[in-house]
């Protein structure tokens, strides 16, 4: 056993960590052939936001949901000048906020959605002209 001391969003925990290979009483399990081996995560992701995701452009400049989820929030208004990247909505599915991002320069035209809505992928969420 080893005693670690772990720091977690500024909470300070002390564990105790049995490290399988140091063990060598424990045999290592053999995974039946026709089941997968595990999947490993490299890296944790914050529930809180994800990095700005990809947007279709229509051609009359309309910002499209990149997947099926409900509107968080509308953080431009119509009128506002929007630059390249800049977060226009953000939606969430599944527990994960996805920031969508404006692909292109202009103003703020329509915005066809509103907190709270559902969307579908390709739907429509905000117009730059």
């Amino acid at each position: 056993m080893k005693h670690l001391r772990i720091t977690v969003e500024g909470k300070t925990y002390d564990v105790e960590v049995e490290l399988l290979d140091e063990s060598p009483h424990v045999a290592p399990k053999r995974l039946n052939p026709s089941m997968r081996a595990p999947k490993t995560i490299s890296g944790a992701r914050s529930a809180k936001a994800q990095p700005p995701a990809p947007s279709a452009i229509v051609s009359d400049g309309d910002i499209t949901s990149p997947l099926a989820a409900v509107v968080v929030s509308v953080d431009v208004a119509i009128g506002d000048p929007v630059a390249k990247r800049q977060k226009v909505v953000t939606l969430e599915a599944m527990k994960m906020n996805t920031i969508v991002s404006a692909t292109i320069e202009g103003a703020v035209e329509a915005i066809h959605v509103s907190a709270g809505d559902s969307v579908k992928e390709g739907q429509p969420l905000v117009r730059i002209g």
